[in-house]
């Protein structure tokens, strides 16, 4: 493998794993731009590595017949232990919390990419260009075609009376707004607040400013904050 072929390899995976970078980088996910570059890349290493062993020993079984029997080279071994090994990357850009997973799309990301490294590595440029299209497409078209409901944190503070809460419960209902989880916090002071966290299901058609309008319209009402789960 000449000096020019494994730059070309080389600058093929930034390229395409640059791009996929780029779509977790703007969307503010754990690995951005720079994590899918060198796993990208670190793949497109070790998969050249492997190919050179691999042609190594070929050359050499050529030369010395009779080593044949002896001198081996498994061209997916290597292979093997980045696949496996992409796998502890991908879980530490998984967040778990108590109602919800996230991160597990970006794992995802990361475990293709690595693909991409090791298609790219071993010279298989149509199946590495092939592969990045694909991926760019499931990342960015199904995101706007496929929407559904989205899980929101909502935390309120609101000088308790039964009304109060009733009139929450009724904002929620207006809104199709389903409540998954809910914890009170009460400050024992005159008169007595509560704080309380929702974690709300809400729908795809979400209206978050007429959602916080909503509440802000009643002085009983306190301090409202709204984000994601």
């Amino acid at each position: 493998m000449t000096t020019t072929e494994m730059l070309l390899r080389m600058g093929l995976a930034v390229i395409v794993s640059g791009l996929i970078g780029f779509d977790r980088e703007v969307k503010n996910r754990p690995a951005g731009i720079r994590t899918h570059l060198l796993v990208c890349i670190g793949a497109t290493i070790i998969a050249m590595i492997q190919e050179h062993i691999s042609a190594t020993a070929l050359d050499f079984a050529k030369e010395y017949p009779e080593f044949q029997g002896v001198v081996r080279s498994d061209e997916a071994r290597l292979i093997a232990q980045v696949v496996s090994g992409i796998g502890f990357l991908g879980a530490g850009t998984i967040i778990v919390t108590k109602q919800s997973v996230q991160g597990l799309t970006t794992a995802a990301s990361l475990w293709a990419v690595a693909g991409l490294g090791l298609a790219i590595g071993m010279g298989f440029y149509r199946v590495g260009l092939l592969g990045a299209t694909v991926i760019l497409l499931v990342l960015s078209v199904l995101n706007r075609m496929i929407r559904t409901p989205e899980i929101r944190r909502l935390e309120i503070s609101y000088q308790y009376s039964l009304e109060t809460q009733q009139l929450i419960r009724e904002i929620f209902a207006k809104q199709n707004i389903s409540i998954k989880d809910y914890t009170v916090t009460i400050q024992c002071d005159q008169p007595v607040i509560y704080k309380d966290s929702y974690l709300l299901e809400v729908p795809i058609d979400f209206a978050r400013e007429e959602l916080l309008e909503a509440f802000l319209t009643h002085s009983e009402i306190k301090s409202i904050r709204l984000r994601s789960s």
